[in-house]
């Protein structure tokens, strides 16, 4: 199987700025892609920004300009930095990464646990 941990979430005030990290383990052949998302109460889950092993990357836009995804393809990582955070950006930060475990079968989407960031104003 494979497992995803998150790390960083917390509380910061307004124009702050917080660092998030995740980490896939298991039987891992290759990452395809891997992302993050962003949940609220009572709201869809939202893509924040992805980036795939080629180093092509997609922001939200409501995140462009703030935000830097990053990966460690030798460490199965992805990181997102963000910057000149504001309350909106209030929410519950999901990893995703879409993982190949062998040469003989597609890649699957497995998902971290979530990491909560607060940005209070």
């Amino acid at each position: 199987q494979v497992h995803l941990v998150e790390s960083g979430g917390g509380l910061v005030q307004s124009g702050g700025s917080l660092r998030l990290s995740c980490a896939a383990s298991g039987i891992i052949f290759s990452i395809s892609h891997m992302g993050w998302y962003r949940q609220v109460p009572g709201k869809q889950r939202e893509l924040v920004a992805t980036i795939l092993n080629s180093g092509s990357i997609n922001y939200a836009d409501s995140v462009k300009g703030r935000f830097t995804i990053s990966r460690d393809n030798a460490k199965n990582t992805v990181y997102l930095q963000m910057n000149s955070l504001n309350p909106e950006d209030t929410a519950v930060y999901y990893c995703l990464a879409a993982v190949q475990q062998s040469r003989m079968v597609p890649p699957n989407p497995y998902w971290g646990q979530g990491t909560q960031v607060t940005v209070s104003s």
